[in-house]
């Protein structure tokens, strides 16, 4: 006779685990949204107000228990650019090629003369 699954203790345990999941995404929201500014990295779009539920925090290797308190794992990208990332890894993956592969990475910078930019306005 085989053991029926108990349905009730798997619903309890998926609530808990998407409980736990949630509470993690909010604590370093909070502390991504403390440490960046307000801004896809991608597109550069800014985000404010009911707006700032728009802007994600994407892990930049892809881990979502590698949380580290300085975000050094993190970028804050709007959800259409969060999506991009996430098909685009996908489908490098059906076509076989590695995430590490630096060729598929994409190279846009939004604040790569940023500091200069700021130095040149102060003078």
């Amino acid at each position: 006779m085989t053991k029926q699954p108990d349905h009730a203790r798997l619903d309890r345990v998926i609530a808990e685990a998407r409980k736990h999941s949630s509470e993690r995404e909010a604590t370093y929201r909070e502390r991504a949204l403390k440490l960046f500014p307000w801004i896809c990295g991608r597109c550069g779009r800014e985000f404010a107000g009911v707006r700032l539920k728009e802007l994600t925090v994407h892990h930049k290797d892809h881990n979502h228990d590698n949380n580290p308190l300085d975000g050094s794992n993190w970028e804050l990208l709007c959800m259409y650019c969060h999506d991009n990332e996430h098909s685009r890894v996908m489908d490098e993956a059906v076509r076989g090629r590695s995430s590490g592969d630096q060729s598929s990475v994409a190279t846009h910078n939004p604040f790569a003369d940023l500091k200069a930019k700021l130095e040149g306005k102060k003078g």
